[in-house]
């Protein structure tokens, strides 16, 4: 049965259908675009050549398929407009970014399955932007690393959904995941063999590989934002300097999924010294805007001392050219006007995230217990952890930002994200298996307007999907919440 128009994920924000102008795909199918276009309308018909079978060629001007930026500051740089007719589709946007989106929309028009021609695409018209700017994945490549084809990878899946960000987590106790000039021993001992939670998960970006993947993520419109997380989860730095330790006495190497232990030296220069040089390398290595300094769980870390820290390191990134953003302890301090809060508690409490947002500060959430894709999806899952709670695909869908802390309402948010921790995966395939299909909820949370969301439809939706999941060899969950038949 053909797709209809508004049979894609995340919904739409205006969906209006033309049962009577179908656009039937044919033999002589080309795609036609020019200037900034140009390069989405080459992904355009690659995606067709794989659908159809046919030659699909780009062409420089008019075509039955035709791409076309309309320069408009009025609109969101992800805005577009898809418009399917007898005669032919046009899809309009006021940048690539906004064409890239539209794309992800009309890709999901396609059959699932390769050499299906000839198909008809359902008419009418879609006109959508997204709810909020930020809509995040994070992955965690400290506690297991994941190579970059395998980043790659996630990258094409995850840009399918309209998530424009990609948070790696490239610090821990476990593992330091990214070459730093200047200090060799991050990754050649904490990032070399027997790293990682139960020393299963060696490996580490080369500054080469990481710019390498920031420019791939560039050309899926994701922005990659690095965490190098301070001031504490930091065991596997002072396994490899201990004299960035208080005593100067080597540690040992964990492997264990502990956390709360760890603190650089708050009182000693060289600490300041070691994370102005690692904050200026990660900022030159990524063009993007933001840079995560971590700042949770330092248990080990006084409240005094944890201000005197945040109040030396917060102002390196806008140094260096990059707003800060920090998981939500980072708010108890006073913070940089550009800083954001990232928020993960369960449970709303004092902590100076809604202090925050009445002073300006932009927030995104993530909730534990709603957003966090390492934990089970129910009680025999084989992978993840349950400290937060189960997190069904509904539970990740039920619920709203805007509701989440009091304090921080809507017109405070930057977006959403969906963090997913490495302590049991091992493989891109679990990655895949926790993500999918929770990260897809979480996407429509952030793009599509609050009144449109239904969780009968996403259900509806998601099982339509599972095709193409197949098709793509993703290994996603078959919950039993959704009707996959």
């Amino acid at each position: 049965m053909m797709r209809q128009l508004g049979d894609v994920i995340p919904l739409p924000v205006s969906v209006r259908p033309d049962p009577s102008a179908d656009f039937r795909i044919a033999p002589d199918v080309s795609v036609g675009a020019g200037g900034e276009a140009a390069a989405v309308a080459d992904e355009l018909a690659v995606l067709l050549r794989q659908a159809t079978g046919f030659a699909v060629p780009r062409v420089a001007g008019a075509a039955p398929i035709h791409l076309v930026v309309e320069e408009d500051a009025a609109k969101s740089p992800e805005h577009y407009r898809l418009d399917v007719t007898a005669g032919g589709v046009t899809l309009r946007a006021p940048t690539a970014q906004g064409l890239f989106a539209g794309l992800q929309t009309f890709r999901q028009l396609l059959p699932a399955e390769t050499g299906t021609a000839p198909m008809n695409i359902p008419g009418g018209r879609i006109e959508d932007e997204p709810r909020f700017p930020y809509r995040g994945a994070m992955l965690d490549l400290a506690r297991h690393f994941y190579a970059p084809a395998d980043l790659r990878s996630y990258i094409d899946t995850i840009a399918q959904f309209k998530i424009n960000h990609l948070h790696l987590h490239l610090t821990d106790d476990q593992g330091w995941r990214l070459e730093i000039a200047g200090w060799p021993l991050l990754t050649e001992v904490s990032g070399g063999e027997g790293t990682g939670v139960d020393g299963a998960g060696p490996g580490f970006l080369t500054a080469r590989e990481y710019t390498d993947l920031v420019a791939y993520a560039a050309t899926r419109f994701v922005t990659i934002v690095p965490e190098i997380d301070l001031p504490g989860h930091v065991n596997a730095v002072q396994f490899a300097y201990p004299e960035l330790t208080a005593d100067g006495v080597p540690v040992q190497q964990r492997v264990d999924a502990e956390v709360g232990y760890s603190s650089l030296p708050i009182g000693k220069e060289i600490t300041y010294t070691f994370v102005e040089d690692v904050i200026r390398t990660v900022a030159e290595l990524t063009p993007g805007p933001y840079l995560h300094i971590g700042g949770d769980e330092a248990f080990s870390t006084t409240a005094e001392d944890y201000r005197t820290f945040m109040s030396r390191v917060l102002p390196l990134a806008g140094k260096y050219g990059k707003r800060a953003i920090g998981w939500h302890e980072m708010a108890a301090v006073d913070l940089p006007a550009s800083a954001i809060p990232q928020y993960w508690r369960i449970e709303p409490a004092d902590d100076g995230v809604a202090r925050a947002a009445a002073a300006g500060h932009q927030v995104i959430m993530s909730p534990a217990d709603r957003s966090y894709l390492d934990m089970k999806y129910d009680e025999s899952s084989p992978l993840g952890l349950d400290w937060a709670g189960l997190v069904s695909v509904e539970r990740s869908y039920d619920w709203d930002p805007a509701d989440r802390l009091p304090g921080v309402p809507e017109e405070s948010l930057l977006g959403v994200e969906a963090p997913l921790w490495s302590e049991t995966l091992r493989s891109l395939s679990d990655v895949q298996f926790m993500a999918f299909p929770r990260l897809p909820a979480i996407a429509e949370i952030g793009w599509t307007p609050r009144a449109a969301r239904d969780w009968r439809s996403l259900r509806r939706r998601l099982a339509a999907f599972g095709p193409r999941w197949e098709a793509q060899g993703v290994n996603f969950h078959r919950s039993a919440e959704i009707d996959w038949s």
